[in-house]
């Protein structure tokens, strides 16, 4: 049984903590911040995603809260006009084995942390913040800001975008800044006309430059709100409170019923949107990173979660039955698996700025496009990232008793 030392408390590293213990080893979880919690508001979850929290063990919990959509619906936001939706009902839960749901972020997280709370096999550590790691052949070593160090059999980095054991692993330095900012405000659907509401749908209104999205979270007693604008920003801001005002004039191009949301949204909050570019090295020896910290993604994919996800149902997986000499092999393959995946969907989430943004003639072609395709050929379009199952180590040739490839 070996012990692994999981840097960052979030969604990411919570996952890894219960699937390297179904396995049988024990977590010690490392958050930087006081308390276990999460902040933002609302996240999508396709079916990949709910097949890695099933198994998890908390895929029904995660289910109370979440709102299951009827579809993914597009819409010219300048002239209003419906472009197509991708159907979320019968046919494509039975192609894809479960629902698309959206949740919101804070349920997401308390469900992974009351599971862990009740595993005798989880530690749970806030304000332990991981500054860089030390290795020896046999250890892993966190070493915390105040020069604490918390030592394991191996260490996983789940600490997100601005990951510190990145920076030392990888070397590449601050997150690529995208020249995007969103808008994001969460309103009582009770402030919402009933025929605004769109309760069982996620909408996309796309405009020159600019696109805005809504979904209804928290069982649908709230509707989320995100709007993104191609500024070419080159400054990173996170959490920054903006005003009616300014959301008013940044997205002056969206009328009809996306103004009508947009003007019901207040307390606004605005971020610079930031990724990484992929990468080949994810492991050193017996430190191995997870989530964003390994594969940080722009949101427009609805996937970053889902991914760390994931990462960690596979590294639990592979880590099954593993003795303390074969970590780092494991590690190793725990990156060969995942590296591929993830870096696909980085570069899928950067590339759908080209959906969400033309304007004019380019805009008139993409409504075409989109308008001309069934149902089938919608559901075509994202089987792999929805329709992904993470396969046992088995499947992926590792022994599970010496880490070898077979």
């Amino acid at each position: 049984m070996a012990l692994v030392v999981i840097a960052g408390g979030g969604i990411g590293g919570l996952a890894t903590a219960l699937a390297v213990t179904a396995r049988g080893h024990r977590a010690a979880v490392l958050e930087r911040a006081d308390r276990f919690a999460e902040i933002g508001a609302g996240i999508q979850i396709a079916p990949n995603g709910l097949h890695a929290l099933d198994a998890l063990g908390v895929g029904d919990a995660v289910r109370a809260s979440a709102v299951n959509m009827s579809e993914l619906r597009f819409m010219d936001g300048v002239t209003g006009r419906h472009v197509t939706s991708l159907p979320l009902t019968s046919r494509y839960q039975r192609r894809f084995g479960n629902p698309y749901v959206v949740v919101h972020r804070a349920d997401l997280h308390a469900a992974l942390l009351r599971a862990c709370l009740a595993s005798d096999a989880v530690s749970l550590h806030g304000g332990h913040a991981v500054a860089r790691y030390e290795q020896d052949a046999t250890t892993a070593t966190a070493v915390l800001t105040d020069g604490t160090r918390v030592s394991g059999d191996v260490l996983i980095a789940a600490d997100g975008i601005h990951s510190a054991v990145r920076r030392q692993l990888v070397g590449d330095g601050d997150p690529r800044v995208s020249g995007i900012t969103v808008y994001r405000a969460v309103i009582p659907m009770e402030r919402v006309p009933e025929r605004l509401r769109f309760e069982r749908s996620v909408v996309w209104w796309t405009g020159p430059g600019c696109h805005f999205v809504h979904y209804p979270i928290a069982g649908g007693r709230h509707l989320n709100l995100a709007a993104s604008h191609d500024d070419g920003t080159t400054v990173p801001v996170a959490g920054a409170p903006a005003t009616r005002r300014t959301v008013r004039r940044t997205f002056t191009p969206l009328g009809g019923i996306a103004r009508q949301l947009l003007e019901l949204g207040d307390e606004w909050k605005t971020w610079t949107l930031v990724d990484r570019d992929p990468t080949d090295r994810w492991t050193d020896g017996r430190v191995a990173l997870l989530g964003d910290a390994a594969h940080a993604m722009l949101h427009y994919a609805a996937q970053g979660a889902c991914q760390a996800l994931e990462d960690a149902v596979v590294l639990g997986d592979l880590l099954d039955g593993a003795d303390a000499d074969a970590l780092p092999g494991h590690l190793a393959a725990y990156a060969d698996a995942r590296r591929e995946r993830t870096a696909k969907v980085q570069l899928t989430a950067r590339e759908s700025i080209r959906l969400w943004h033309p304007a004019g003639p380019a805009a008139e072609k993409r409504n075409a496009l989109l308008s001309a395709m069934d149902a089938d050929e919608l559901h075509d379009h994202v089987a792999w990232m929805h329709g992904h199952r993470t396969p046992l180590a088995a499947a992926r040739g590792v022994h599970a008793t010496t880490g070898a490839l077979t």
